[in-house]
């Protein structure tokens, strides 16, 4: 167990819902920090008003926070403007407003290109619009080791694809992207580059300029954030051109029974009363990993999937998907037991793990198996949490032969 050099970073004590716990189910949501508690806590407390609407002084305090968050959120990405920040309620409503409203500009004989190991949001609203608009949807394959093939990702683009659409980090395989290289490999034909970070953002630096995509989108509640939160950032000159979403409130500038005018963005994407309190949340789980380091976060939690994929490996029943640098996720799967199964007894021991196909059934497809077992590490996480995984894996194995 002490082949590698341990990283200590592990801040159990900052997360009252751990506790002795070993939660290992952090890729589907994370824990969250006495930081961001108290923060919501506080700000739906003796803070709470609503914002942008109310000429008391109260309501003009919480609007300043509100938009102090957006600045946060710009920060944390790099985006090049606060405006290019739009709050969703978390990534699947984000992919879901770029497809209903950048998407519409689509027509028949267009083309979107996924890949295979991507999750259902990143499916699903592009088969909707292909339903609408008569596109084509073409699915790049994957290396071996389940990383996305870049060189025959680039070979299938043709100038008839308007999009790319990837995420940056698999929640089943913890495999990387090379976001860069397949932004400039979209441009050069024309395409668009949309990005998932749901599984990046909360471990490794994001520099949403540097990356060249044109949408990126992440969830809050995986960032140690509230739930019911998120962030869309579209490259400014792409924002600006896109339609509203929704109609109501907040998103107009003057509404006649003729006519009605829309705000420009992000505002236009913002319809009825926001999640206030979220976004307060959201800034402050970012203030929070951001003093903790993301690079370091990384190294913690790659050390703690590696030391994970090295022992499991060991078992000889035991099946492991994903590339050998996975950040922070490891899938598995044993011989004749099923993934609930293994849950369910890891349970008993005290260790939360995801069982299931992850919403992520074509990858499952591609990978032979109805289902996979799924360790994922956090901040929180360390060396014991490792330990108790592989004392859970000795019982079942003991359980069924």
């Amino acid at each position: 167990m002490n082949a590698l050099t341990p990283i200590t970073v592990s801040r159990r004590a900052d997360f009252p819902g751990v506790g002795a716990w070993a939660y290992l189910d952090s890729a589907a949501t994370a824990q969250k920090p006495q930081a961001v508690i108290d923060a919501i806590a506080a700000a739906y407390g003796s803070e709470y008003a609503t914002v942008h609407r109310g000429v008391y002084a109260r309501s003009a305090t919480m609007t300043e926070r509100f938009e102090a968050a957006r600045n946060t959120a710009a920060r944390f990405i790099n985006a090049a403007s606060a405006n290019e920040i739009v709050f969703v309620r978390g990534a699947t409503e984000a992919i879901n407003l770029v497809a209903q409203t950048w998407g519409m500009n689509l027509k028949a004989g267009d083309r979107i290109l996924l890949t295979r190991l991507e999750h259902h949001s990143n499916i699903v609203p592009w088969q909707l619009l292909r339903d609408r608009t008569g596109i084509e949807i073409d699915v790049a394959t994957l290396t071996a080791d389940h990383r996305i093939d870049e060189a025959a990702l680039e070979a299938m683009l043709t100038p008839a694809h308007k999009l790319v659409a990837v995420a940056h980090v698999s929640n089943v395989l913890g495999s990387v992207a090379d976001i860069a290289r397949i932004a400039r490999a979209a441009h050069a034909v024309g395409a668009k580059l949309l990005v998932d970070g749901c599984q990046a953002v909360p471990r490794m630096g994001v520099d949403v300029q540097a990356l060249g995509a044109d949408f990126y989108a992440f969830s809050g509640h995986k960032l140690y954030g509230p739930t019911g939160i998120g962030v869309l950032w579209t490259r400014g000159d792409v924002l600006s051109a896109m339609p509203p979403w929704q109609g109501g409130g907040s998103m107009i500038e003057t509404v006649t029974f003729e006519k009605t005018t829309y705000a420009p963005a992000p505002t236009r994407f913002e319809a009825g009363t926001p999640h206030i309190v979220g976004a307060v949340g959201l800034a402050a789980a970012m203030d929070y990993v951001s003093a903790i380091g993301l690079d370091t976060i990384d190294a913690h939690e790659r050390h703690l999937a590696g030391l994970a994929r090295a022992e499991l490996r060991k078992v000889n029943s035991l099946r492991l998907f994903g590339p050998e640098d996975s950040s922070g996720i490891v899938s598995f799967a044993m011989e004749g037991v099923h993934p609930h199964d293994i849950g369910t007894i890891l349970d008993e021991e005290g260790v939360a793990i995801r069982a299931g196909h992850h919403c992520a059934q074509p990858l499952m497809e591609a990978l032979g198996v109805p289902a996979t077992a799924r360790a994922s590490f956090g901040v929180y996480s360390d060396e014991s949490d490792v330990e108790r995984l592989l004392r859970g894996i000795a019982r079942v194995k003991r359980i069924f032969g």
